[in-house]
């Protein structure tokens, strides 16, 4: 049987999302739930829906799963012990840029409100029926697969293919750590912007990394040696002194104005 607040899912149900699994989003979901048999029986239903779940039951975890495992969707509850769901939501958002879909046990208009403000994509109350559960994932998962793929960077000198993981530089494949891919990835997402060394470090690291700014230099360092021509003269991957780093391909290198002599 499945826990208070989630209802009885009939067998013609999951035989229908079963003969269906094919085409449903084969999504990668992260459900957040303190509750193991909530954690349990939504990792039913959605397993049962065609979609891979990955469990957590404290926020701390789901952070570390977030920047590990890079899922498409967070189903995250807002009744926790310690971290709560909200503060959760504002360590993981810095993280991750998918859909958040939050749930809370309380019909409260209040936690509705502050859900949405905080950038939530969707709440959904307990209890609830599992067929608008899966109407909303899918609702939030189209909403943010129907947006523009990701960049590539494609030059003579340098390409970048985020979906494939690949990246070649002189037309030589070059191996990146995950750690450097991640940046990478980041820097080629915000191209073009100033990126705080705090916002790269909680990007790349975690929320609770943010003062390391010398494992950021390190790393910066490594990636300027794969993907640069001089590394002591990058290109890419420009300093910004005092705020941070900002990424740019040759054309859009700033123009240095030449001074004339008065």
């Amino acid at each position: 049987m499945l826990p208070p607040g989630l209802p009885a899912i009939p067998e013609p149900f999951l035989w229908a999302a079963h003969r269906g699994r094919q085409a449903m989003n084969s999504a990668t979901i992260l459900v957040v739930a303190n509750e193991p048999k909530i954690r349990h029986a939504l990792r039913t239903t959605l397993s049962n829906s065609g979609y891979d779940v990955i469990l957590a039951k404290k926020g701390q975890e789901a952070i570390k799963i977030v920047i590990r495992e890079r899922p498409d969707l967070i189903l995250l509850d807002v009744s926790m012990p310690g971290m709560s769901g909200f503060e959760a939501y504002s360590k993981i958002r810095v993280l991750f840029e998918g859909p958040i879909v939050m749930v809370t046990v309380r019909n409260s208009e209040h936690d509705r409100i502050v859900a949405l403000d905080s950038g939530a994509d969707d709440v959904v109350v307990k209890p609830f029926a599992i067929g608008e559960l899966l109407a909303r994932i899918r609702a939030s998962l189209r909403r943010f697969t129907s947006e523009e793929p990701l960049p590539k960077i494609d030059t003579p000198e340098l390409k970048v293919d985020l979906d494939k993981r690949m990246v070649d530089v002189f037309g030589k494949r070059v191996q990146l750590s995950i750690k450097e891919f991640d940046l990478l990835r980041l820097f080629v997402i915000q191209r073009g912007k100033v990126l705080t060394h705090e916002r790269v470090l909680q990007a790349v690291w975690g929320p609770d990394h943010a003062a390391e700014s010398k494992n950021l230099r390190v790393l910066i360092n490594q990636l300027r040696k794969k993907i640069e021509k001089d590394p002591a003269k990058p290109r890419y991957i420009a300093t910004e002194p005092g705020l941070g780093y900002r990424f740019q391909l040759l054309s859009e290198a700033p123009e240095k104005r030449s001074r004339r002599k008065s």
